[in-house]
């Protein structure tokens, strides 16, 4: 597998749908996660209404980075109407192979760069030939133009499923605290199982947390007590229950700020008592496992 940074720095929100970075601030961006140790940047087509990859490959030019000191993931395989995609009225999946390869070669030029280091098909699609995409990774791998290559928000079954066809290296989920499904569901465990490194796009949670409702403000006392005990901040808490995990989740923290990267980064090294997992899960859940 490549070497990638145990936390990858994720796009999403640097251009249009977020941040919106300049390219100077985008280039900065770019040098601050490097110099920090984060050299994972974790983008996908559609992001920024598929502009993001552009802008990024026109900063990476004008940071100075070496494209060989960095690792580049992207994913494909939704369909969102907009001005970048005319001719199309909803939104929708396509994993036909034809896609996967025309997309792999727009992110190629986008990103000004000759491969990816990570390929993902962005969701599940009702209408997956397993055999197909098996068909274009293969491709992509022998062409040079794709190292390696994951799937995101997949279930147990279509992971174990494409692994047949082709050996993913990489899973993408929403793994948190406040979002532990996949790691009760098996999917975590079928990572385990088969050698897949597993990935989380919200690794902090926050979203539940942070909702204007009596029951997230209850919530985030409780859990604002037990980080206090540990002179942890509330993020600290979560990201450290997270990286506690054999599996060795990898966090993608989708900030615009590096100082949110430098963060968990700071933390990587950090470790917990398997009883100090316990007693945040059982803060948040309000009940023991027992």
């Amino acid at each position: 597998m490549n070497d990638l940074s145990r936390v990858i720095a994720g796009v999403i929100r640097w251009g249009s749908w977020g941040e919106q970075l300049s390219s100077t601030k985008m280039a900065d961006m770019i040098s601050q996660c490097v110099e920090n140790g984060v050299t994972t940047f974790d983008h996908a087509d559609v992001y920024g209404n598929y502009t993001t990859e552009r802008e990024f490959g026109d900063a990476l030019i004008f940071s100075g980075v070496a494209r060989e000191d960095i690792q580049i993931m992207s994913k494909c395989g939704i369909i969102k109407p907009c001005s970048e995609k005319p001719g199309f009225i909803i939104p929708h999946y396509n994993t036909s192979k034809r896609h996967i390869l025309e997309s792999v070669d727009q992110s190629l030029d986008n990103l000004n760069t000759d491969y990816l280091d990570v390929l993902f098909i962005h969701r599940p699609s009702p209408l997956m030939d397993f055999a197909e995409m098996a068909e274009a990774f293969h491709q992509l791998k022998e062409s040079g133009k794709v190292r390696e290559f994951g799937v995101c928000d997949f279930s147990t079954h279509q992971i174990r499923a494409i692994h047949r066809y082709f050996p993913i290296s990489y899973f993408q989920c929403e793994a948190s605290l406040t979002h532990n499904t996949p790691i009760f569901d098996g999917s975590i465990d079928v990572c385990q199982e088969l050698g897949i490194k597993p990935m989380s796009w919200s690794p902090v949670g926050g979203e539940r947390i942070n909702k204007k409702t009596r029951s997230s403000k209850k919530l985030k006392q409780r859990l604002e007590a037990v980080a206090e005990k540990y002179s942890w901040t509330l993020t600290e808490m979560n990201l450290l229950w997270l990286l506690h995990h054999p599996a060795n989740i990898m966090p993608i923290i989708g900030a615009g700020r590096a100082n949110k990267v430098k963060e968990a980064v700071n933390l990587s090294d950090q470790i917990i008592t398997r009883e100090q997992w316990f007693e945040i899960l059982r803060t948040f859940r309000m009940y023991d496992m027992l």
